[in-house]
């Protein structure tokens, strides 16, 4: 049996305890990731050569370390609210606000990325360089991350 056909003879409880499942899993991929790009900004600014960055590099570092954090909130938020609303029958709506947050989250783990990449290319390279790597990476990212899977979402729309 295929998994379309699974979905479609799921029951409505079925479906929401399968879409919990899959986000909590999704959160448990990316959250790491995240929370490790965190860690190693929070050591940045004690580090030796801390002292001779240019302004522009501390604010660049600043806009990464700040969308790290709220990229964290966003993403461990799902898992607090499961957490607290656990017995409270509210697994619909967990997943409808799981997913806007989770999407919220990894639209500022993309904005921590592109920061991080702007600021060490900076830093080790020149600005032309890290502007030009920052720039494909976006390319790459706004790809993946949302133009891929969009794209698919108005096929099947359309294909209905």
């Amino acid at each position: 049996m295929d998994e379309d056909r699974l979905q479609d003879e799921e029951t409505p409880k079925e479906r929401v305890n399968r879409e919990l499942l899959e986000l909590l899993n999704e959160l448990r991929v990316v959250l790491p990731g995240v929370t490790v790009l965190l860690a190693f900004l929070l050591a940045v600014p004690f580090a030796k050569g801390w002292g001779r960055v240019t302004e522009f590099q501390r604010n660049v570092f600043v806009v990464a370390f700040l969308a790290s954090a709220v990229s964290v909130a966003l993403l461990a938020a799902p898992t607090s609210y499961h957490r607290l609303r656990f017995h409270q029958g509210d697994k619909a709506q967990l997943v409808r606000l799981g997913n806007t947050l989770a999407i919220a989250g990894i639209a500022a783990a993309a904005v921590a990325l592109e920061a991080v990449v702007l600021l060490v290319i900076d830093y080790v390279l020149s600005r032309g360089a890290a502007i030009a790597a920052a720039g494909s990476l976006a390319v790459v990212v706004v790809s993946l991350w949302y133009v891929l899977p969009l794209r698919a979402a108005l096929r099947d729309r359309s294909a209905r």
